[in-house]
């Protein structure tokens, strides 16, 4: 769990970064969340690009993707989430969802 001061420092890192991944018109799969699982593990800290949903329904895209992936919500402006999850450093990816 990050506390504020470490959120503000990521949101200050993550404020020129572009969106690696848009979430696309059927919202939170399998197949973006395995993506989404190997930008974090490539990255650690990256943006994503919601769709233009009601907020209710953003809400629980945001909560879809953090639990999906077992990472923090760094922040949010608009359509544009941060994500953060720290890699381990002697770590080799594995995959956390497969692909179907």
């Amino acid at each position: 769990m990050l506390d504020s001061k470490a959120r503000q420092d990521l949101r200050a890192r993550a404020h020129h970064l572009k969106p690696v991944i848009t979430v696309g018109a059927q919202g939170v799969t399998t197949p973006l969340l395995a993506e989404l699982d190997r930008a974090l593990f490539d990255h650690e800290l990256l943006k994503v690009r919601l769709p233009a949903l009601d907020k209710e329904e953003r809400d629980s895209c945001v909560q879809a993707l953090a639990q999906g992936c077992a990472a923090e919500v760094v922040g949010r402006v608009g359509r544009i989430l941060m994500l953060y999850r720290q890699r381990p450093s002697n770590a080799i990816f594995v995959p956390m969802i497969s692909k179907p």
